[in-house]
């Protein structure tokens, strides 16, 4: 496969996201215009692609490093069939399986979000999950060869990027959406999470910690297919320096850089930021991609103080636990006839 594909496959969605924005372009060189003029129908998550499940159209493949583990890892995300779902393959342990379900959670949550099975586990899930669940892609085979997915540049990016090269397939089977008909609602100390009843899937979500930049960040959106793209994919995971070297002594963080992460010191950030308020675009981007492991798109409107990996999680479980406060709704009935306009959008170019 062509060397671009395995490494920073990130930049042709970067540089479309900022031609859009009227920002110069990266170091790919300009992207195509759009001259049709033309309108695409993008549907938001809730709604799906109408009825049918998707997978991919094609095998692709990818090269990097774990945040954590420092290890380089080759991964492949492969079509799969009707209801499959989302599912992690240990190509490296007899070809293990994990379900991307909350029943395979692995102990630890704090920092990333992990499966496990069998003793054999997947870590750092979430920003590959966000991109399949953004693009509605529902069956899929992600096939890798160490237990962590490769953090390409701490964003969705890359992976909607590879999403987009392999192509969407429509599946001959209908896809079920879960519609959150009461609210549930969690809370550990000052950190809350619930989801609420809505026509559509919507994310409220509020950050705070103790820096100068990041005292309080708020942010609202429906989440369509092109928002997710533009405006929250791109956004990446961050870190305190003061912390990197507690967290690399206890084995962690050993692939962390400025290649894939935004570093605060003590007053700034040490690289440039994509979006003014891109730390909260990111704990969006982490709630979609820790939500998925319901195994269903959700209507409803997710709202989070505060949040974080285990928080996020902890609501997934509970809102398989409470089956009275939803149903499945197939996405015939999800109000398709208010599909989202927007500008149309030209395929990337090599």
């Amino acid at each position: 496969m062509e060397a671009w594909r395995k490494t920073d496959v990130a930049i042709r969605l970067l540089n479309r996201w900022r031609h859009n924005r009227d920002e110069p372009d990266g170091p790919q060189g300009p992207v195509a215009e759009n001259s049709s003029g033309g309108v695409h129908e993008f549907p938001s998550l809730l709604r799906g692609r109408l009825a049918a499940q998707c997978t991919l159209r094609r095998t692709v493949h990818c090269a990097g490093i774990g945040l954590h583990s420092g290890r380089k890892v080759t991964l492949a995300l492969k079509p799969a069939p009707p209801d499959h779902g989302i599912r992690f393959r240990r190509a490296d342990l007899k070809d293990v399986a994990i379900p991307a379900h909350v029943s395979h959670l692995g102990d630890r949550q704090h920092l990333q979000t992990g499966l496990v099975s069998d003793r054999v586990s997947v870590e750092t899930i979430e920003h590959l999950l966000a991109a399949l669940r953004g693009l509605g892609i529902d069956n899929v085979l992600v096939e890798l060869n160490q237990a962590e997915v490769p953090i390409m540049d701490g964003s969705s990016a890359p992976w909607v990027y590879l999403i987009q090269d392999a192509g969407i397939k429509e599946l001959n089977a209908p896809r079920k959406t879960i519609q959150i008909l009461r609210p549930i609602q969690l809370h550990e100390g000052d950190k809350r999470i619930a989801v609420y009843p809505c026509d559509r899937f919507k994310i409220s979500y509020t950050i705070s910690f103790d820096h100068p930049l990041l005292r309080h960040q708020q942010k609202t959106l429906e989440i369509t297919e092109q928002i997710f793209v533009d405006q929250i994919a791109p956004a990446r995971t961050f870190g305190f320096l003061k912390e990197v070297e507690m967290l690399r002594q206890r084995g962690l963080a050993l692939g962390g850089s400025l290649e894939n992460a935004i570093i605060l010191g003590e007053t700034g950030v040490l690289n440039p930021l994509r979006f003014d308020d891109e730390f909260v675009r990111h704990k969006m981007l982490d709630v979609i991609g820790d939500m998925a492991l319901v195994g269903h798109p959700i209507q409803g409107h997710l709202v989070v103080h505060r949040g974080g990996h285990a928080l996020h999680t902890a609501l997934a479980s509970e809102l398989l636990k409470q089956t009275d406060a939803w149903t499945f709704v197939g996405a015939a009935e999800v109000d398709s006839l208010t599909r989202m306009r927007v500008p149309a959008r030209q395929p990337l170019t090599n």
